[in-house]
């Protein structure tokens, strides 16, 4: 009768968790039991929005325009889905530490939070990140609508890994899914151009030619090309490393097992020399200082005629009332070395994870899919700020590519960037510290600590294989 009992009390536990799964949508909360039987119960019905009805869900996001999108939508989400949302937004420049703070306490909140791919060689190592290929690849857990090969291939490249150092991008588990992306081209401000008869640049050669004609185009304070410039991993990642991919440099190679940096090779020394003579000839006076916001404000302000940054920071001063010289930007593709003709670009991709200590899988996996679909992302590019969509049917949609034609030449310079728009860094643990070491010594280049780009680079060669010592490569 013992065992009886015992045994009857172990049917009553396990019923009581996996019926009211059916209904009423509450589902097991422990990390993996609100997958295995929601699973169950798709397998049987198929796919379902409100298949994790009754559910909550956090979400970390950070102050952006996509994140705006996504709250001004939240509303018919819950409608959908049954599903509530609490979120909260935090500032850039406090936002990874938080999120690294929340994932480290293992809590299981926030379950989703945004992403960039750098910060996923961080997160995804330890075991913070659930991967997604599970929910993608399964019929019943996906919309017939969502067409998951509608994503641009570098943008979702750029989000798979393998856990590997030194391995590039685009094997390996799918940690997030992209709400928008950045390539990064020149814009210029059209009314400077055409006042003094200039066509855009299409070489870095005709780009330093500019630098020169119009430094103090309109008196002191004015200046032609606006730049990054701070002791931060920003400075290298925008249009440096468009460029230095373009010179066909590499960050690191694999030798004999171990990261070893390629800084000081030939092509990256080429291509430094010629980025310290566009920021002597060309850049702000206070350029040591400057990050996105300080070199996007001043092309908007008309006080730089050009900006070779992320295509969206430009884009962002051109609508109407956005800045004095809003309706004045163009665009034209990351000026190329002579004789170059495919153009490459780094990419940036804000995306959106789910954390793998969530104890609500399902419900954040839906949040996910929704936020990421057609039907979302094709409202927040025309009705909303997402200007790099990362769905290719999007971005040739009429509706979008009516936008796109009040900021000439943003559509032309994406088209011409976008099959080549890729992570051009090499992954490893210590990104972020290799990385504003970079930044640090551009800015010790161009103040003249040292007397040639090649002992700079040279220094910094020795700098960097020294931070990724301790990595090793199978």
């Amino acid at each position: 009768m013992k065992k009886l009992l015992v045994s009857l009390l172990v049917l009553a536990m396990s019923l009581a968790t996996v019926l009211p799964g059916w209904s009423s949508g509450q589902t097991d909360t422990s990390a993996s039991g609100d997958i295995d039987a929601i699973k169950a119960q798709a397998a049987e019905s198929g796919f379902n929005w409100k298949m994790a009805d009754g559910e909550e869900v956090t979400v970390l996001f950070n102050q952006h325009p996509y994140a705006e999108a996504i709250i001004k939508k939240i509303p018919e989400f819950e409608s959908r889905t049954g599903i509530k949302v609490t979120y909260s937004i935090t500032p850039e420049e406090n936002y990874f530490d938080k999120v690294t703070t929340s994932l480290n306490s293992r809590s299981g909140t926030p379950d989703l939070f945004m992403s960039g791919a750098y910060q996923i060689w961080d997160y995804a190592v330890p075991g913070y990140i659930q991967p997604l290929d599970e929910f993608i690849n399964d019929p019943n857990l996906v919309s017939p609508e969502y067409d998951f090969n509608d994503f641009f291939d570098g943008v979702i490249s750029s989000l798979r890994w393998d856990l590997t150092p030194g391995h590039k991008v685009g094997s390996g588990n799918l940690w997030a899914l992209p709400l928008g992306f950045e390539t990064n081209t020149l814009a210029y401000n059209k009314r400077i151009f055409d006042e003094r008869g200039l066509e855009p640049p299409k070489t870095m050669g005709e780009l330093k030619v500019l630098c020169n004609e119009l430094q103090e185009f309109d008196g002191p304070g004015t200046y032609a090309l606006a730049i990054r410039g701070s002791r931060n991993w920003g400075t290298i990642h925008a249009g440096y490393m468009t460029t230095y991919s373009n010179y066909g440099a590499a960050d690191f190679e694999i030798q004999n097992g171990k990261l070893v940096s390629q800084v000081n090779s030939p092509e990256a020394i080429e291509m430094t020399r010629d980025w310290v003579e566009l920021i002597k000839l060309g850049g702000s006076p206070t350029w040591a200082s400057y990050t996105w916001y300080q070199a996007g404000a001043d092309l908007g302000a008309g006080k730089a005629a050009m900006l070779f940054d992320a295509d969206c920071n430009g884009y962002f001063q051109n609508p109407e009332g956005a800045s004095k010289e809003a309706g004045n930007i163009a665009w034209v593709h990351a000026p190329l070395p002579d004789g170059k003709t495919e153009v490459n670009a780094n990419l940036w991709t804000w995306a959106m994870a789910i954390n793998k200590a969530s104890k609500h899988k399902v419900a954040s996996w839906l949040f996910l899919q929704y936020f990421t679909s057609k039907d979302h992302i094709q409202w927040a590019s025309t009705k909303a700020k997402l200007v790099d969509p990362p769905r290719a049917s999007v971005f040739e949609s009429s509706d979008f590519q009516n936008v796109l034609s009040k900021s000439e030449g943003y559509g032309k310079a994406f088209q011409d960037s976008v099959d080549g728009t890729y992570i051009q860094f090499t992954p490893q643990p210590h990104f972020f510290e290799t990385t504003t070491e970079w930044a640090a010594t551009l800015q010790d280049i161009v103040s003249g600590k040292y007397s040639t780009v090649e002992e700079g680079m040279t220094a910094l060669k020795k700098k960097m294989d020294k931070i990724v010592s301790d990595i090793t490569v199978d």
